[in-house]
């Protein structure tokens, strides 16, 4: 585990602050959280950013907006060059007051990363402008659909079976062996399950194997990979996915992810 490491956030003179990071593989940044709102991008590798309420899986055309004070844990699928933007409590004030998965366009991944190589050492009304188009940008961005319900930490053999299934979705493992880990029966995991994310235990694992598999279509890994990493032949892969999403995988991929204007 790593503890998080944000930029000093005690000068509220400045709209934003800049943070450039590179994590590796399998790196589990604990929970914590931040007085100011905080824009997680990565431009390249893909990462779990984990909230009490739900889990969210973040390719690079993705961003997650972090309003003040949530806590949050990020788990590295792969190597991530992280390029953050964390904004004062009043600048934050002024976009979603809840947890959102933001689509990165060509232009506000270009305002993202000028913020961070730049920060405020050029001109102050180059400065100014930059950080006015890219919270424009942030506003109008659409919204993705998929996250994954997350239970309270207070169980946390319910906890601890989430973050093994999100570490490893696919379908090798049974449901016997994750409640043998986890110190518990079958029937009390189930319980908890039902308890405490209002689902069973095989179609809250399909939500993260989806929004992996999302993740992955929009980096143009082929299907026939993606199922075979899911424990899927390609053939019940896309006919899982058809049924969940109501579009083939080779379709999703083409038109991107199912999203909601803001």
């Amino acid at each position: 585990m790593a503890l998080a490491a944000p930029p000093d956030l005690s000068d509220t003179d400045v709209p934003v602050q800049p943070l450039a990071r590179t994590y590796p593989r399998g790196l589990y940044i604990e929970p914590h959280e931040h007085v100011w709102g905080q824009l997680l991008y990565a431009m390249s590798g893909v990462m779990w950013v984990e909230t009490p309420a739900e889990a969210l899986v973040v390719p690079p055309q993705r961003a997650v907006w972090l309003p003040p004070g949530v806590v949050h844990g990020i788990r590295v699928v792969s190597d991530l060059q992280m390029r953050n933007i964390y904004l004062r409590p009043a600048l934050a004030a002024t976009l979603d007051s809840s947890v959102q998965v933001i689509e990165v366009g060509g232009l506000l991944r270009e305002l993202i990363l000028g913020l961070v190589e730049q920060g405020d050492n050029g001109p102050a009304e180059y400065y100014e402008a930059l950080v006015g188009l890219a919270l424009l940008e942030l506003k109008r961005a659409k919204r993705s659909l998929l996250k994954i319900p997350m239970p309270d930490t207070c169980e946390r053999r319910l906890v601890n079976l989430c973050q093994a299934v999100m570490a490893a979705p696919s379908l090798d493992i049974p449901f016997e062996q994750h409640a043998e880990n986890a110190g518990a029966s079958v029937r009390t995991l189930a319980r908890l399950f039902k308890d405490g994310l209002g689902m069973g235990f095989a179609e809250w694992r399909r939500q993260v194997q989806l929004a992996m598999a999302v993740a992955e279509l929009i980096q143009g890994v082929p299907v026939s990979t993606i199922a075979r990493e899911l424990g899927y032949s390609p053939s019940s892969f896309s006919d899982m996915f058809r049924r969940e999403l109501g579009v083939p995988p080779s379709q999703f991929a083409r038109e991107g992810d199912f999203s909601s204007a803001p």
